[in-house]
């Protein structure tokens, strides 16, 4: 297939580029690099430096005659939707209708969207929540990846559009920034490595539902083949809280280090984790990899980056 990753150079989309080409895919990527790295860009790719909100984005599709467009290029972090919800809706909703449209004047037959399986449905009123649970998002970002889901019905039901939603969990692995304010594992462990205190938000009793990047990149395997589209969760079911991920961690690096806590964050679950199952019956995925397993690799990626 011939494939366009938006957000290739990224943590999430960069682990997806390299499952495509792994399977023989053909797959272009597109990023502004404003946080995607030009050192995560697979190379056996073609890539192009482009915000996806640009128009110049339309020589792309009319010179690549995708199969398939899989969207991962956004604003994630849900403190900074906060403080400027202006910029996330340009990102997250001008920047995916600019996508769309291009879809459908050039004949893209998939659109794979990634959403959020923490965030969209605020807190929660089941545990694990199956996508049917209530979507209350308590952040702009959340507001927007859910905004984003109902596009896409839009352009399935008026332009015949297939469209695959995944719901992620918080996705943990190599590649992921420490630097930023999302992706706590990469934050503490880049501090613990580093002889920084790592700052608990909160009492450190939220809980999370934390997958690895390798088993998200399989579900986008996964979804190449499936042709009935559809939302569907991707994360373990189970819950692990930010103070028991700041033990493992520091335990998986070697460190004795404190518990210290901050003020909790505005926007933030207390609870998040989700049901699995409908991807499983459907797309026949799992979650493989386990979280023990997946913080030592996580640990083992940064130690190598850090010498």
């Amino acid at each position: 297939m011939r494939i366009l990753v938006t957000g290739g150079a990224g943590f999430i989309g960069s682990n997806i580029v390299d499952a495509y080409v792994a399977e023989g895919h053909e797959v272009t990527v597109v990023d502004d690099l404003s946080t995607g790295k030009k050192e995560n860009l697979n190379p056996h790719t073609k890539f192009f430096k482009i915000d996806i909100g640009a128009e110049d984005i339309e020589t792309i599709f009319k010179q690549g005659g995708f199969d398939v467009v899989n969207h991962h290029a956004a604003q994630i972090d849900v403190r900074k939707s906060v403080a400027n919800p202006i910029f996330d809706a340009r990102v997250n909703i001008l920047g995916l209708i600019n996508l769309l449209q291009n879809c459908i004047k050039y004949k893209v037959k998939h659109f794979i969207f990634a959403s959020t399986g923490g965030a969209i449905y605020g807190e929660q009123e089941t545990f694990p929540a199956s996508e049917s649970h209530p979507t209350h998002p308590l952040s702009p970002y959340g507001v927007a990846k859910l905004a984003g889901e109902h596009y896409l019905f839009f352009y399935k039901q008026i332009y015949g559009l297939n469209t695959t939603i995944l719901r992620y969990a918080n996705v943990y692995g190599p590649r992921q920034d420490p630097h930023g304010e999302a992706g706590v594992v990469a934050i503490f462990i880049q501090k613990l490595l580093t002889g920084e205190q790592p700052v608990i938000n909160g009492d450190g009793m939220q809980t999370r539902d934390f997958v690895y990047v390798g088993d998200v990149a399989k579900a986008n395997a996964r979804a190449l083949s499936h042709k009935g589209g559809g939302i569907f969760n991707i994360g373990t079911g189970k819950e692990i809280t930010v103070k028991q991920l700041f033990r493992q961690l520091a335990d998986t690096v070697g460190v004795k280090a404190e518990e210290r806590y901050g003020p909790a964050k505005s926007g933030e679950q207390k609870r998040s984790v989700i049901d699995f199952t409908r991807a499983n019956k459907i797309l026949g995925w799992l979650p493989l990899v386990s979280f023990t397993e997946g913080l030592g690799r996580t640990v083992d990626y940064f130690k190598s980056k850090t010498g």
